[in-house]
């Protein structure tokens, strides 16, 4: 029987709650939610919705690699927004970490994402 294990890999942010950066089960990697911290200060980044949302693709880019994948890899991205009227802008950033295919997506507004940020990822990937 397979065992989950959990990645924390001090190359992307470190937000140190109660959860793993990621979960590796089988060749499967679950990615917890992130947000715009900078990996190298661990400090909040707040900015525009461009900003935020590549601080935020950058951290899932990481830890993709730390578990030895690439963001290529990635299968399904969720994306929380504080304010739905930047969804535009927020896929002109997304645009330029995905190829096609494209992984699948669900995006939705929020009322709040956390630390006053205006965005939050959640992403599902291959090894």
């Amino acid at each position: 029987m397979a065992e989950k294990k959990g990645l924390n890999t001090p190359l992307a942010a470190q937000m140190g709650g109660p959860y793993s950066q990621a979960i590796i089960y089988k060749d499967m990697i679950y990615i917890s939610g992130q947000g715009s911290v900078d990996p190298k200060t661990n400090r909040l980044m707040a900015g525009t919705i461009e900003k935020e949302g590549k601080m935020a693709l950058q951290n899932i880019k990481i830890i993709m690699e730390a578990a030895g994948s690439s963001i290529d890899n990635v299968l399904q991205v969720c994306v929380y927004l504080a304010d739905i009227r930047e969804y535009g802008r927020f896929n002109d950033v997304y645009r330029t970490f995905f190829q096609d295919p494209m992984p699948a997506r669900t995006t939705v507004a929020v009322k709040n994402v956390p630390f006053g940020l205006r965005v939050e990822i959640d992403a599902v990937g291959h090894l």
